[in-house]
């Protein structure tokens, strides 16, 4: 699949390039030509990763930022247009152009190579990409002067959800797994590892970890982002090796964990991730120990609103603990199997985080 080792070494790149992006503090150039006629004739468009806007994640987020924005602006109807693969994306953003949209979001880091491709060839048009810095050279700048990135370090988060798990696991293994082996997922699991870890290490125990290896940064995927058997059956590989929470990463994919959860027929619990989705799919609700948020959705309406303004500008967004770019969700249903002192603990362990007294690792870490 070359589109996706294209992305892959894409968002590796994006190590170099989010050190010098957090802590840029030049202000940006403005790229507000195209939506300067005024809100009322602005056209925002989206186009969304093979999950499509119905994955409950972060699809989903996006297209609820987008809406939300374009309400506020009171511009044009958004036009959001569905991949079904990745040899839809060049397409679908060629028909976006042709229907003379102002400003283009590309949903996921997938997306990367067709977005550079398409916003090289329409200068004048704006780019938004989800997840990716779209730096494929490797000299740690977006490589088109009319792409705005917005990425998430939801390792923070999911150093937190992991301790958590970490704390309230009785079988003492924990699991996880996701879509494709690319940073943008494996960001949550090795995320989620490290908290593991820093449990095993506060409390003298040694809780593991089954589906992803930090050294060998290599784990247990799908090869997708779709809930399919595939899906279920490396979700029931995982619970066969005694977990008894997991963290399945990758949109959809968390549909079939909950439907092996519930086959086995043992007290499982389920982290999810981007969205809370204890509120966007209340059908797993019970599952559910927390969930590992991305902003999307916010980060998403922000860019918009300043773009339908005129105000269009390319500094990268990146979110933190720190920023509430990224966070836990409460844990619902898990609220009573939760002890008081590990809740506290989790708390000031993202305190720790937001200080800078402890350092979560990532690609996008500075």
């Amino acid at each position: 699949m070359k589109t996706t080792k294209k992305a892959v070494v894409s968002g590796l790149a994006m190590i170099g390039a989010a050190v010098l992006l957090a802590g840029c503090g030049a202000a940006p150039e403005s790229t507000g030509s195209s939506a300067a006629a005024g809100a009322s004739d602005y056209l925002p468009c989206m186009v969304s990763d093979s999950g499509g806007f119905d994955d409950k994640s972060f699809n989903q987020l996006g297209k609820e930022g987008l809406d939300a924005a374009a309400q506020e602006l009171g511009s044009k109807k958004p036009i959001e247009v569905q991949s079904q693969a990745e040899t839809d994306f060049a397409s679908n953003l060629s028909s976006l152009v042709d229907q003379g949209c102002n400003t283009i979001i590309t949903v996921g880091f997938l997306l990367a190579p067709a977005a550079l491709e398409s916003a090289t060839a329409n200068p004048d048009l704006q780019y938004v990409s989800i997840d990716d810095t779209v730096d494929q050279n490797f000299d740690g700048t977006t490589d088109a002067p009319n792409i705005k990135p917005i990425i998430f370090d939801t390792a923070q988060a999911a150093y937190l959800a992991g301790y958590l798990a970490a704390g309230v696991s009785k079988t003492g293994v924990v699991g996880t797994f996701g879509g494709m082996n690319i940073p943008t997922v494996t960001i949550f699991m090795d995320g989620f590892a490290q908290g593991v870890e820093k449990y095993n290490a506060d409390n003298g125990t040694s809780v593991r970890v089954v589906g992803w290896d930090r050294t060998a940064k290599d784990g247990s995927f799908t090869g997708g982002f779709e809930a399919n058997d595939t899906a279920r059956q490396t979700a029931q590989a995982i619970i066969d090796q005694n977990v008894d929470v997991l963290l399945p990463v990758g949109g959809p994919i968390y549909q079939s964990a909950a439907v092996a959860i519930q086959d086995s027929g043992r007290e499982i619990a389920m982290v999810g991730v981007d969205a809370d989705v204890f509120q966007t799919d209340p059908s797993v609700g019970s599952l559910l120990l927390t969930s590992i948020l991305k902003g999307i959705d916010v980060g998403t309406k922000d860019a918009i609103v300043a773009a339908g303004k005129g105000e269009f500008d390319t500094k990268p967004f990146v979110g933190t603990l720190e920023n509430e770019g990224v966070g836990i969700a409460p844990y619902h249903d898990w609220s009573d199997r939760v002890p008081a002192d590990l809740t506290s603990k989790v708390d000031a362990l993202k305190a720790d985080i937001v200080s800078g007294k402890i350092k979560v690792e990532s690609y996008l870490a500075g």
